[in-house]
C-alpha cells in the first residue's frame, strides 16, 4: 500500500527575523516527515547585504512566491509568523491552487491592503518613520529588545538578538494590494499567542474572530512562541497540516 505523502511547510518569519527562528520547529517538523522551507526575505537575516530603499511588499510576497514556484510546492502548508502573515496572504491571492491551508502565527493582517505604517496610529507611525530616519536615513528600522516579543528567558532572549536585523522601511511604507478577499477561500488558522498577548496583532486577532470560515486557536505563550514554546508550536503545526 502506498505511503500518504505529507504536504510541505512553507514558515515565513516576522520583522526583524528570518529563517533562522524556524530552525527547532523545522528540525522536529523535518523528523515527523514533511518537507520544510524556511525562506529569508530580502534585506533580513543572512541576506542582510541585499537591504534597500526599493523593497517593498512586493519584494517580500515574490521572495515566497518565488521559492513556491521554482520548488514545485503544492498542497502546502503555508505558515506566517507576526508580520509574515501579510506575505503569506499576498502569496495566497495569487496561487491558491497551491495551498493546503494557511496559519497565521500572531499575523500581521491587512484585510484592507493599508501598509503596516498607514494602520497605525500617527503617533506610532511617525516614531517608526523617525527612528529609521536616524538610524540609516530612513532605509531600514533598527530591531528592539527580544524581549519586547514577549520573552524572559534570558539565553532564548540572547539567541534571538544575536541574528536579529533592521527591517526595511520601505516593506512597511507600501501597501499590499489584494484582488481577492483575505484567505482567497482557503482553510485558514489564525493562532492567537495570548500569554502575554501581543498589542500590535490585537486587530489581526479581532479580525480573525470575525470570520465565521476561520479557526482561532489560542496559544498559551508570548509573541514570539515559535521560539519560547517551539515543541508545543510543533504539536499544532503538525496537528493544522493533519
Amino acid at each position: 500500500m502506498a505511503h500518504k505523502v505529507k504536504p510541505p511547510f512553507v514558515l515565513v518569519h516576522g520583522a526583524f527575523h528570518g529563517g533562522w527562528c524556524w530552525q527547532p520547529i523545522a528540525r522536529a517538523l523535518r523528523a515527523a516527515g514533511h518537507e520544510v522551507f524556511t525562506p529569508t526575505q530580502t534585506g533580513l537575516g543572512e541576506r542582510r547585504h541585499l537591504m534597500s530603499s526599493e523593497i517593498s511588499m512586493e519584494t517580500f510576497v515574490q521572495d515566497i512566491l518565488n521559492v513556491m514556484l521554482f520548488e514545485d510546492l503544492n498542497d502546502v502548508v503555508l505558515v506566517g509568523h507576526s508580520y509574515g502573515g501579510r506575505s503569506i496572504s499576498g502569496v495566497v491571492d495569487r496561487i491558491p491552487e497551491r495551498i493546503r491551508k494557511l496559519v497565521y502565527i500572531d499575523g500581521g493582517l491587512a484585510p484592507d491592503g493599508r501598509s503596516r505604517l498607514d494602520s497605525m496610529s500617527a503617533d506610532a507611525r511617525d516614531a517608526r518613520i523617525q527612528s529609521s530616519m536616524e538610524f540609516d536615513g530612513g532605509i531600514s528600522i533598527p530591531p528592539p529588545p527580544a524581549s519586547r516579543f514577549g520573552m524572559t528567558d534570558p539565553d532564548q532572549i540572547a539567541w534571538v538578538e544575536r541574528f536579529l536585523t533592521p527591517q526595511p522601511l520601505g516593506a512597511e511604507l507600501t501597501a499590499l494590494p489584494l484582488v481577492h478577499p483575505l484567505g482567497n477561500g482557503r482553510p485558514t488558522t489564525f493562532v492567537h499567542c495570548n500569554s502575554p498577548a501581543f498589542p500590535v496583532t490585537a486587530a489581526s486577532a479581532a479580525y480573525a474572530r470575525s470570520r465565521s470560515d476561520w479557526c482561532v486557536r489560542e496559544f498559551p505563550a508570548g509573541h514570539n512562541g515559535i521560539v519560547t514554546h517551539a515543541r508545543q508550536m510543533v504539536e499544532l503545526l503538525l496537528d493544522e497540516a493533519a
